[in-house]
């Protein structure tokens, strides 16, 4: 593994408020901006209440501006939702603005419900698409002739990094035919990621942007002083994507001690297997599990996320995380 990064989704946890998440996310990534964290990405998600990074170019921006090393990016734009020059104009700005540090995670997933892709006002069948939309979104942020006819200003010249994420083999052989670096959603759907890895892997062609394959992997990590605690403070995130597969998404929950009987038991399964890719415990225990999860699957980069409603113990959390990455770098 060459580096560690953050994921994080802006979640809006119960009794507080939208601002309460933004600025928490920006004390986020100060945070492992300090820790030596390489990237801090978040991920458009609609009709969510308990997520707040819906407008995610504009909060890449927010989050950018109060940092100063830390890349900050998109993990990703679901493009299926947007004209490809909007969003190269929206990249370019922001590259612009912050030099070398704003990256372009490109899913394809509508990242909401089919009543809320409706109401995005985009062509339905638009996944399709998607191969074409990622080539005319690199074409305008690439270098081009003064004939032709649709330019990103800003945008062109500016190269902004993309990357292609994915949950299925899809995005794995999208990012391998176009040589482009690849992002796994393991942290809450990881049947494929075997499979997706190998493929990605073995069917890679060396592009002008990449000369070799580059695989990042997401994982969720809740960290603490003892176990146990970890374990509470991961029931926030268990109940809350309980609600989420349930369809009735709603704020970040409170933890508690309590969760088996909170979630039936089939849908804590789901959950739990949902959300099996992670590593819960303290420092030795969540360094023992990441070293685990390294060994197997060897990714480039393993980019950590985990929602815990105490802001406090969030970041405890983030710098024990970083102190077990750290000792799994390689070069």
């Amino acid at each position: 593994m060459q580096k560690y990064s953050i994921l994080d989704l802006a979640p809006v946890a119960e009794g507080r408020q939208v601002s309460d998440a933004f600025a928490n996310s920006v004390t986020l990534a100060q945070h492992g901006e300090a820790l030596g964290f390489h990237r801090f990405w978040l991920a458009e998600h609609h009709n969510m209440p308990g997520i707040a990074s819906a407008a995610t170019a504009v909060l890449i921006g927010h989050v950018a501006g109060a940092t100063k090393t830390i890349r900050v990016g998109a993990g990703g734009i679901m493009l299926p939702n947007h004209a490809p020059l909007m969003v190269a104009e929206q990249f370019g700005t922001l590259n612009a603005l912050y030099p070398d540090r704003i990256d372009l995670g490109l899913g394809r997933a509508p990242g909401s419900d089919m009543n809320t892709a409706r109401a995005l006002r985009r062509n339905m069948q638009a996944g399709d698409q998607f191969p074409d939309d990622v080539v005319e979104l690199m074409d305008y942020l690439g270098d081009n002739p003064d004939v032709t006819p649709v330019r990103a200003f800003p945008g062109e010249g500016s190269h902004v990094p993309v990357y292609i994420l994915g949950s299925s083999l899809f995005g794995a052989q999208l990012a391998a035919y176009l040589g482009l670096p690849y992002a796994f959603a393991s942290h809450f759907a990881p049947a494929h990621l075997e499979q997706a890895l190998h493929t990605y892997r073995t069917t890679f062609r060396p592009s002008a942007a990449l000369d070799a394959p580059y695989a990042i992997m997401a994982a969720g990590v809740v960290a603490a002083d003892t176990d146990a605690e970890a374990a509470y403070l991961r029931s926030s995130q268990l109940l809350s994507f309980a609600k989420v597969i349930t369809g009735k998404p709603g704020l970040m929950c409170k933890p508690s001690h309590e969760v088996q009987s909170q979630i039936p038991p089939q849908v804590l399964a789901q959950v739990q297997n949902a959300m099996s890719i992670s590593a819960v415990g303290s420092l030795e225990t969540v360094q023992a599990q990441l070293s685990d999860i390294v060994a197997r699957y060897a990714p480039d980069e393993l980019m950590v996320t985990g929602m815990i409603y105490d802001q406090t113990a969030q970041l405890h959390s983030l710098s024990l995380a970083a102190h077990a990455l750290s000792s799994l770098v390689t070069a």
